[in-house]
């Protein structure tokens, strides 16, 4: 099976603000991505969408998708909106434990991983030949790194850029990285 993991387009956010699930726009056209990461993309597939509209515009460019919400980016409760500025020292915590580490009334880094590794283990059918998915950096480095089989603290090091597709082959054997952000 042929996985095809697409970080959303760019956001309309300022420069050093956290965003996680507050659900912005796009800073560059869904279409035009669409059009650039088709060609890269097989004839047929399977596709997955987050809710959040920078994931979900993108993903109706590519076709019809099905949308669950344990796609969505981690919640960063009273963090999301703020500047990393404003949020202060209090990043220091989350430094120092960055998978257990729980932002005000959002979810621990591990917490967003278990509710996209039910989704793995509910949605990617292993005998369809091709799922594409349209998400966010978290839920795609937690899927890459489930199956590329890095310890979580490592998932950190994938960094999936914006409008980007990278590319995991599946076999009964295990699983290859073709490309990263392509």
């Amino acid at each position: 099976m042929e996985l095809y993991l697409i970080r959303h387009p760019r956001p309309d956010v300022a420069p050093g603000v956290c965003y996680g699930q507050t659900d912005v726009g796009l800073a560059e056209s869904a279409a035009e991505v669409a059009a650039r990461l088709k060609p890269l993309l097989p004839a047929s597939y399977t596709l997955h969408s987050s809710p959040l509209q920078r994931a979900h515009r993108l993903a109706c460019e590519l076709g019809e998708a099905a949308v669950d919400v344990r796609l969505q980016e981690i919640s960063f409760g009273q963090w999301e909106g703020q500047s990393f500025e404003a949020i202060g020292s209090a990043i220091d915590d989350w430094s120092k434990d960055p998978l257990n580490f729980r932002p005000p009334g959002g979810e621990t880094p591990l917490e967003m991983a278990a509710r996209v590794r039910d989704w793995m283990e509910a949605a990617l059918d292993p005998t369809a030949p091709a799922h594409v998915v349209v998400g966010h950096g978290g839920p795609l480095r937690v899927i890459a790194g489930q199956l590329l089989g890095l310890a979580p603290e490592r998932w950190l090091a994938l960094d999936f850029a914006c409008g980007q597709t990278t590319r995991l082959d599946i076999h009964a054997w295990g699983v290859t990285l073709k490309w990263f952000n392509r």
